[in-house]
């Protein structure tokens, strides 16, 4: 494990390049990561509808869990008295864990904003909690994921350029609190080092984006993040900007896009040089009865698959396509019985894992442009 600043700095290295995309590797203590990456989502630490056993079966690597829920139901001290966040959830690889920022944007209706903390209204009691960097730091340690990230503020992809800009500075200025506070913890969470990460924010706003990154850059963090995109903007644009500020980090850094799991999208936020993302889209598309297939959504509550004997999709190695029809996964989602549910999510996630698996090995081999452009009809 590298140092910067005398903090946790896991060690990233490329691999590969073809044009802008880059296949690599993050060395944590709980093993590498390779890149790239996509991350399963367990927001109140489990990913929903799947085992942890069979969750690492579709190949995940590392999994997502959400701070602002598990610091108010059970308490990040709960987790903590029980083992950790590694133990409570039993996945025993790597775990990053957010800041609450992206409830900033969530609950913006209840939320209230200004340089101290951000302010929410709880939606298990009504309480009202506030989020400082300290604190949202603390609660990550007491977590003790392996990596967290900063509290930043994530404004809706329709504000305006002043309240952007102020997102910005705001999001600056949380940043350097926030390492403060990892510093005078000496890096280390319950359960072992973890590794901070910035968030970069800006908008769809080039000029602001190129501030943003400067200033995370001068405080200085072993890895960046792409925050603020998603939320409402342009797709174009939010493609755009992704290359524009991925363009502007550091080569050596790890880049980490939040918020983004359809298919199509995956593989062109790889193409501008991005190498770890998550979503709950996946999981939460299984759960509505509807499977990521090669060619495009299959929605399983038609009709017409009551009959079908054909499998989700032909190659794939997971549980639902090895040994169930389309029939019979149509008739547990429309009984309601939990076997639909784990089934579609565990094809959902392995579809995308092993997207992003041939995303890498496509880089690689100096092929990711055909590739690419392979997705573009179905999807």
């Amino acid at each position: 494990m590298n140092t910067l600043d005398g903090l946790p700095d896991f060690p990233f290295e490329i691999v590969a390049c073809d044009g802008r995309a880059r296949a690599g590797i993050l060395h944590t203590p709980r093993g590498p990561v390779q890149t790239p990456c996509f991350m399963p989502v367990g927001t109140k630490g489990t990913v929903k509808s799947i085992s942890p056993d069979r969750l690492a079966i579709t190949g995940a690597q590392i999994v997502l869990a959400n701070t602002y829920h598990l610091s108010l139901r059970p308490g990040s001290g709960v987790v903590a008295r029980l083992g950790g966040l590694h133990s409570f959830m039993q996945w025993p690889g790597p775990l990053l864990t957010d800041s609450g920022g992206y409830q900033v944007f969530s609950l913006r209706d209840t939320a209230n904003v200004d340089d101290s903390c951000v302010s929410f209204r709880s939606i298990y009691d009504g309480s009202i909690q506030q989020f400082t960097p300290e604190r949202a730091v603390a609660e990550q340690q007491a977590l003790g994921a392996d990596i967290i990230m900063c509290l930043d503020e994530c404004p809706p992809g329709t504000a305006g350029s002043e309240q952007v800009r102020g997102a910005v500075e705001r999001t600056t200025r949380w940043a350097a609190r926030c390492k403060r506070a990892h510093k005078a913890a000496g890096g280390e969470g319950t359960d072992g080092p973890q590794m901070l990460m910035g968030i970069v924010q800006g908008g769809v706003d080039t000029g602001l984006r190129r501030v943003s990154v400067e200033q995370l850059c001068e405080i200085g963090f072993p890895a960046y993040a792409i925050g603020g995109l998603t939320v409402g903007e342009d797709r174009n644009a939010m493609l755009d900007i992704t290359e524009f500020t991925a363009g502007m980090l550091p080569q050596e850094r790890l880049r980490y896009f939040m918020g983004i799991g359809d298919p199509q999208g995956l593989v062109e936020v790889i193409a501008r040089g991005v190498d770890i993302f998550d979503c709950v889209l996946p999981t939460r598309t299984a759960r509505m009865g509807t499977a990521f297939t090669r060619a495009g959504k299959l929605n399983l509550r038609n009709a017409e698959h009551a009959l079908s004997s054909e499998p989700l999709e032909a190659d794939c190695p997971c549980m639902a396509c090895r040994g169930f029809s389309r029939g019979a996964i149509r008739h547990f989602v429309m009984q309601k019985e939990i076997l639909g549910l784990m089934l579609l999510t565990e094809h959902n996630l392995s579809f995308l894992i092993r997207l992003v698996s041939a995303a890498r090995t496509s880089i690689a081999e100096g092929r990711f442009a055909y590739f690419r452009s392979t997705w573009a009809p179905s999807w």
